[in-house]
């Protein structure tokens, strides 16, 4: 059985009396630590059918009501189509300034527009504008017919990203987000398109903090009036219709820490504005996240046998980063379980053990402790005489 640190019990010193003294003691100390617990305020009431608020580095859900709950998600439809365009700029099948035929599907195409002409010619770079600050349903056709050939083609490739994305209560049927039954998605799934989509492309990020944007001499606002109200947010995306209510999926960053906040189904645009700044503010306040061990770095060097090599080093494969409440880092509490005797040969990459960080008997996050490099099997002598050390070992019980 793995354990922490190998600690062994050693016989009490104490006599029996001294021993119910001691209990006393221990207890009492424990009711303090138990009155040193985080002291959280509770989430803040909000308005909207449903929301969330999550940290986007570790993925740490601080609020949520309804967030799988299926719902149209009006214009947060775009940031799935914008996200597509950007996949295709990245992946080098298309460029910035690339000319888009304007069908007549596109510039018919009901909604928030940008005015794009039928049968002219607009560049992928306007367009993507026009669909993120501008949220025209005009752009996002014309795109949509651009690169999968037809919006209905362009949706089969909206649906294909979300599967990869395990976005699992999402459907797309239009590019736009305009009304149709079998359309919807949720809070949850859009914070996880919307981390994606920052994570992947930063450099088409910056366009969802540009606050207005003029094309044929008509200059619209971005309709995310967080944009105005808090210098922190730099994005992402509004969306209305009258079955959806009014969405909005909003992203801000403060001393390195970013939060995704998304609310759907509220009553206003002042609304949906109010609702988001109330989920921001509440984690920002409340919360704060920090990397604590970094990938592929050795946690504890433990012995290992059969082995040349007298320790393999023990670490984890991906970067641990935790949300946790704000003012309490040094209460965090790390357990490294690790199996009392760990044998050669070992592959890098193999799981031995676990890491654990819990803050006041409650989980914050584990993570397998991986071997960090080969160690192959010693030659006949080396083994034979860790054969019988590990024997004596057992057999006089030593740690």
């Amino acid at each position: 059985m793995a354990e922490f640190m190998n600690h062994r019990p050693m016989p009490s010193p104490f006599p029996v009396a001294g021993q119910v003294v001691l209990l006393l003691i221990v207890l009492c100390s424990m009711a303090g630590a138990q009155a040193q617990e985080p002291i959280i305020p509770p989430a803040p009431e909000i308005q909207a059918s449903s929301y969330l608020l999550v940290d986007a580095e570790s993925d740490k859900v601080i609020v949520e009501y309804n967030a799988h709950e299926q719902n149209p998600p009006a214009s947060l439809t775009k940031i799935m189509t914008s996200y597509l365009v950007e996949q295709e700029i990245d992946a080098g099948r298309i460029q910035m300034n690339d000319e888009v035929l304007v069908s007549v599907a596109a510039w018919r195409t009901g909604g928030s527009k940008m005015f794009i002409r039928e049968g002219t010619k607009v560049t992928i770079e306007d367009l993507l504008k026009g669909i993120i600050i501008q949220s025209g349903n005009d752009a996002s056709v014309a795109v949509a017919e651009h690169i999968g050939g037809s919006e209905d083609a362009f949706a089969n490739m909206m649906n294909q990203q979300a599967a990869v994305l395990g976005m699992q209560n999402t459907h797309f049927t239009n590019s736009t987000g305009l009304p149709d039954r079998e359309h919807y998605s949720s809070a949850w799934d859009m914070a996880l398109l919307t981390r994606d989509l920052i994570n992947r492309f930063p450099q088409h990020y910056a366009l969802y903090s540009q606050r207005s944007y003029e094309f044929n001499g008509i200059e619209q606002a971005n309709r995310n009036k967080l944009l105005w109200r808090d210098k922190t947010v730099d994005g992402v995306k509004t969306g209305y219709t009258s079955s959806a209510g009014y969405c909005l999926v909003a992203s801000a960053v403060r001393e390195g820490m970013r939060l995704i906040s998304v609310v759907m189904g509220t009553d206003s645009d002042q609304a949906r504005m109010r609702e988001s700044q109330k989920l921001l503010s509440y984690g920002f306040r409340y919360y704060e996240t920090q990397s604590l061990y970094e990938a592929d770095v050795a946690l504890k060097d433990q012995p290992v046998y059969y082995a040349d090599a007298d320790t393999v080093g023990l670490g984890v494969e991906n970067e641990v980063v935790v949300t946790f409440p704000r003012g309490y880092y040094n209460d965090i509490e790390v357990k490294l379980e690790i199996p009392k005797v760990i044998e050669a040969p070992l592959s890098k990459g193999e799981q031995m053990g676990e890491l654990k960080l819990k803050l006041h008997d409650k989980t914050l996050y584990t993570a397998p402790l991986v071997v960090l490099e080969d160690v192959p099997e010693s030659g006949l002598i080396g083994q034979f005489t860790d054969f019988v050390s590990l024997f004596f070992s057992e057999l006089f019980g030593s740690e």
